[in-house]
Order: structure tokens, then sequence, then C-alpha cells
């Protein structure tokens, strides 16, 4: 708890940090949250994230990488991994280019 809060850092990356023009967020959180709970949150504060993290059925696209302490939510419990304030996200667009 920070502050007294039930904050939760979220660290954002590479091209998604212009398109929100911040580099970190914090959330607060319920007692019991999960990731996909938080994740909802972040778009509420973001709605251009909508589109990015997931599709209209809310299943990960793809296009944006979701770490919870450095692990994918994928090999996890995905979007039903349970979060607290002592855990921290990041959230990374997918990586790409270069010549062959």
């Amino acid at each position: 708890m920070k502050g007294g809060q039930n904050l939760m850092r979220v660290r954002i990356y590479a091209t998604l940090r212009e398109l929100l023009e911040t580099s970190a967020v914090e959330l607060k959180l319920e007692q019991t949250m999960t990731a996909g709970e938080a994740l909802e949150r972040l778009v509420e504060r973001f709605p251009v994230l909508d589109g990015k993290l997931w599709d209209a059925d809310r299943v990960l696209t793809g296009y944006v990488m979701v770490l919870l302490n450095g692990r994918s939510i994928e090999w996890l419990q995905g979007l039903a991994t349970l979060v607290t304030d002592d855990d921290a996200l990041a959230l990374f667009p997918p990586v790409g280019g270069g010549d062959e």
C-alpha cells in the first residue's frame, strides 16, 4: 500500500508512451482485482487503448504485450491473473522491423 492507498504502477513503453503522452500511471486498486479489471481502468483513463489492448469480446489482440512483474500475463492466468499494489504492470507495443 502506497501512502495509505492501493495504487499499482503501470509503465508504458515505446510508441504507446508517445500515444498516451506518459511513461507511467498509477491505478487505484480494489482489495482483489484481476489484470483485466486493472486494464479496464486504464482504458477508462486512456480510451485510445481500447482497440489496441483487446477486441470487442475482450480478448487480448496481441498488439500490446502485457507484463506483470516481468512475466507475460498470457503465461499466467491471462486477464484473470490477480494483481495487488505490490505488482507492476508494463505495456509494450509489438517489436518488429529490420532487414533480413
